[in-house]
């Protein structure tokens, strides 16, 4: 019998790789590998080093417990990293033909991102700079922290907390004396940096009202001269220079639809050509406070190569941009992050999750476009504790077809009868697919089917399905999945009187608002609700921008959809046992909407209980620590085995 996948093991178990670069020559990958002790609650990160196909992988860090970032030099002898060995952070170099690392400088707020000027001699950085504190001072100790006093609307974002004009800005040092210079000052996030072929200009992502709107940025090397690139009202995600530096491509969704075009733009004089009028793939526009957005890169003068989405999976692109023709030429049934080639272009790397494996490095030969897994961190883990076996299948529902997925205990037993879940994903633009996720794990190999779909709203179909959502938040989508859990139903080892519901975000949104109306579920849970729409307006830090965009405006502009769509409104009606998991900390969708639900519920008589997460961000499921994200794993667990039992 195989050994289900615990709590433990999903957090303490698994060492992934990620984040891997390749060299210059494509001869060998760096990458980051992650470990979490029990003793040590927060994960440590090390560098490693191998052969490009894997082989004589040896580890490159010993010192501190956060070595991370790591970027080649561009003739290949030398990594610049960041560690956090002197606190908070430095930016390090590391000679690859061996030898100490040296500390190119200290900085006093945390380093992000870094990127290598081309002729070599200087290093850009992100780090957080508080005009009203430049130089990072400490409060004193046992002072009463200061007051806080904004007039700004974007104030806070979930996983930073209180920002108030403290904004990521761009900094330049130089690789070998370790000078630094901070270029930019505008009280907006500016990420993503990306060097000029003649290492004079820097462009980047300047990122207004927490990420949900931003544009593109050209900052002069010299003098920290910044002007805008694009509009400032639209919504800008991976971008690269052309070989010859004379244009930017990038993706661009100026009308806040989820799902981006290509455009091209022309540094010099600031002509802006639309490439794509209907991309059918979501370019890989990384996670806010998370991840970076892969950036694509030019083969030549006019193909670019995107590492992009469709139908839940990863795969590369080309785009041409003469014509706008694009077409997917590599995929597999896998989700992968970060895009790193050669300066050839003859390999890329990337990290990888499958529903057979986690926190992988693939390399692709982008001649053969011939994917091959180079490293097998998971393995140990998994041969022990298989993942979940998995099928695909569909509905048709309204001219649209909704894909799904379900998983079954690895040791599955056509004869027997199995709990079933149904989880539903975030966003409402997320989407899910065939990535390793750690809470389906941890209940389909512990004995439940789980069942999750990609209704529509859902990203990475192109933008028509993904406007469906807008304005019909559990509408089309809550029919949608109601129908793929109808007919998973009719396997006959699905157990239709053991049905259970999970949520997160908007899924806790759908999840609190299903039960509310719908008492087929014998248990659910709920985490980080979308609960009390008009309350979140003024409490979320994205509300007031994408909240106001998906509801059709502030609430005294749409009263009756917010009274007619949040499932506060139908609470009072639920019956099905519910847990709700929420960090209190969270920004996105604030731990208030999750108090509000408890008391709705308890008042209602329904059994329920509030599990808080202290620190957590909406994030903490990722970020938090490990003995919260353990807990919330097996508290998930325990309650849908105390509700629905074990397969009969």
């Amino acid at each position: 019998m195989a050994h289900p996948l615990t709590p433990e093991t999903l957090v303490y178990g698994f060492e992934p790789a990620g984040d891997p670069q390749i060299s210059p020559d494509g001869e060998r990958i760096v990458y980051a590998r992650t470990q979490t002790a029990r003793e040590a609650s927060q994960s440590s990160t090390h560098l490693w080093v191998s052969d490009r196909d894997g082989s004589n992988a040896r580890r490159l860090t010993w010192t501190g417990s956060r070595n991370h970032t790591a970027r080649w030099s561009p003739s290949g002898e030398a990594i610049a990293f960041v560690s956090n060995r002197t606190e908070p952070n430095s930016l390090l170099s590391l000679p690859m033909d061996g030898g100490e690392a040296r500390e190119i400088t200290a900085h006093p707020t945390a380093i992000s991102e870094i990127a290598w000027s081309p002729d070599g001699r200087s290093i850009a950085f992100i780090a957080s700079w508080d005009p009203a504190n430049p130089e990072g001072t400490k409060p004193a100790a046992g002072a009463a922290p200061p007051v806080r006093v904004t007039s700004r609307i974007d104030y806070k974002q979930d996983n930073r907390g209180y920002l108030g004009d403290n904004r990521t800005q761009l900094f330049v040092a130089d690789a070998q004396s370790g000078a630094v210079r901070r270029l930019t000052s505008a009280v907006h996030d500016h990420i993503n940096p990306a060097w000029s072929p003649d290492s004079g200009s820097i462009a980047c992502r300047v990122a207004t009202n927490n990420g949900m709107t931003g544009h593109l940025a050209l900052v002069t090397v010299a003098d920290g001269r910044e002007r805008p690139l694009t509009p400032t009202d639209g919504a800008i995600t991976a971008f690269a220079w052309s070989p010859a530096g004379d244009r930017i491509v990038f993706a661009g969704d100026p009308t806040h639809s989820w799902q981006p075009d290509i455009y091209v733009v022309t540094p010099s004089t600031g002509h802006i050509r639309q490439v794509t009028t209907d991309l059918p793939c979501l370019p890989d526009g990384g996670f806010p406070t998370i991840a970076a957005p892969s950036a694509p890169i030019w083969l030549d003068d006019h193909r670019t190569f995107w590492h992009a989405f469709r139908a839940g999976a990863s795969g590369l692109w080309t785009v041409d941009v003469r014509d706008g023709a694009a077409a997917q030429v590599e995929g597999e049934s896998e989700l992968r992050s970060g895009f790193s080639a050669d300066a050839a272009h003859r390999f890329a790397v990337q990290s990888v999750a499958s529903l057979a494996a986690t926190g992988e490095v693939a390399v692709i030969d982008l001649s053969a476009m011939r994917r091959e897994l180079v490293t097998a961190t998971s393995a140990p883990v998994l041969q022990v504790s298989p993942p979940a076996r998995w099928e695909r299948f569909d509905i048709s529902r309204g001219g649209y077809t909704v894909e799904s997925w379900l998983l079954l205990p690895p040791d599955f037993d056509p004869a027997k009868r199995y709990p079933v879940i149904l989880d539903i994903h975030g966003g409402p633009n997320g989407h899910y697919g065939y990535a390793f996720n750690a809470n389906q794990q941890c209940l389909a190999t512990n004995g439940f089917a789980v069942v999750y779909s990609n209704p529509r709203g859902s990203s990475s179909y192109g933008r028509d399905f993904t406007q469906q959502v807008a304005g019909d938040w559990g509408g089309e989508d809550y029919l949608d999945l109601m129908a793929v859990l109808d007919r998973a139903l009719e396997r006959p080892y699905l157990d239709g009187d053991r049905q259970g519901i999970y949520g997160y975000s908007y899924g806790g949104f759908m999840t609190a608002r299903t039960i509310g109306q719908d008492h087929r579920f014998k248990a659910a849970v709920c985490g980080a609700p979308c609960f009390d729409l008009e309350s979140m307006f003024g409490t979320s830090d994205i509300s007031h921008t994408f909240g106001v965009r998906q509801w059709g405006g502030a609430p005294h502009e749409a009263r009756e959809w917010y009274a007619t769509h949040s499932p506060s409104q139908f609470a009072h009606n639920t019956r099905t046992p519910t847990l709700i998991v929420q960090g209190e900390a969270d920004e996105r969708c604030p731990v208030g909407q999750g108090e509000q639900m408890f008391v709705t519920l308890k008042r209602a008589g329904c059994e329920v209980e509030f599990a808080r997460y202290p620190g957590g961000s909406h994030l903490f499921q990722r970020t938090g620590p490990a003995e919260h994200r353990e807990d919330v794993l097996a508290r998930t667990l325990a309650w849908f085995k105390g509700h629905l039992g074990d397969p009969a």
